[in-house]
């Protein structure tokens, strides 16, 4: 085995553990402890104290490692390709959002809703600004939820799609429209905007977010492969 491609698969390697971490984390989060947090009762404090920041140490490391190794991959895939497809494109870019909302909006959120929980139990009053920061890593986190499965579909079909299944072979290795890379850009953008400035809206339940996602990913389809 060559030098380059060991170096290679492990970049590979490190991509799926920490990304399996992330985004298996991420789920648990919206479809489990969101959930559970809604009818734990006396429960919720001690978990918002103990639980919650071990979790949150394995989400956002997993991110940033997903991250990491994801730059290491793109090189090694530009060097043998010369160029990556925009199925791989759109993923790299949903993913680095998601990143960025990790490390920017939901952990420096979660850390005042922590700190606020631990001055409750201390016996003090909660800090004011603890209710907005939750709603504001609640959202980005939904907001990840939603770009998560478009994410990893386009993921897995830069290198796993078969060629030869009509257009779908084009957008594998080639170059999408300038008016799909324009429109499926745009859409990414103004949903990041909703997620720094809106509202969860029909993202607010799990079903929801689900079928948010899915619509998500059936309209980059649309867009990429019919413009």
């Amino acid at each position: 085995m060559e030098f380059a491609n060991l170096i290679d698969y492990l970049f590979r390697w490190i991509h799926f553990f920490a990304g399996v971490t992330w985004i298996g984390l991420l789920y648990y989060f919206n479809f489990v402890q969101t959930e559970y947090f809604k009818e734990a009762g006396d429960a919720k404090p001690n978990a918002i104290d103990k639980l919650v920041p071990r979790a949150l140490w394995w989400f956002r490391w997993g991110a940033m490692f997903t991250f990491l190794s994801g730059l290491g991959l793109a090189y090694f895939i530009e060097a043998s390709r010369g160029g990556v497809g925009y199925y791989l494109l759109l993923g790299m870019i949903l993913g680095t959002i998601m990143f960025l909302n990790v490390w920017l909006i939901i952990w420096p959120n979660q850390r005042i809703v922590i700190a606020s929980n631990r001055q409750v139990l201390d016996g003090g009053e909660p800090l004011p600004e603890a209710a907005a920061a939750q709603g504001k890593a609640g959202l980005a986190s939904r907001t990840n939820t939603l770009f998560s499965l478009p994410m990893l579909f386009f993921m897995g079909a830069s290198a796993h799609l078969f060629e030869g299944v009509g257009r779908l072979s084009l957008r594998l290795e080639g170059s999408a429209s300038m008016i799909a890379i324009t429109l499926t850009l745009l859409l990414v953008a103004l949903l990041e905007f909703n997620a720094i400035k809106g509202k969860t809206g029909p993202m607010t339940s799990v079903k929801g977010v689900i079928h948010c996602s899915v619509g998500l990913l059936a309209a980059f389809l649309l867009i990429v492969e019919l413009l």
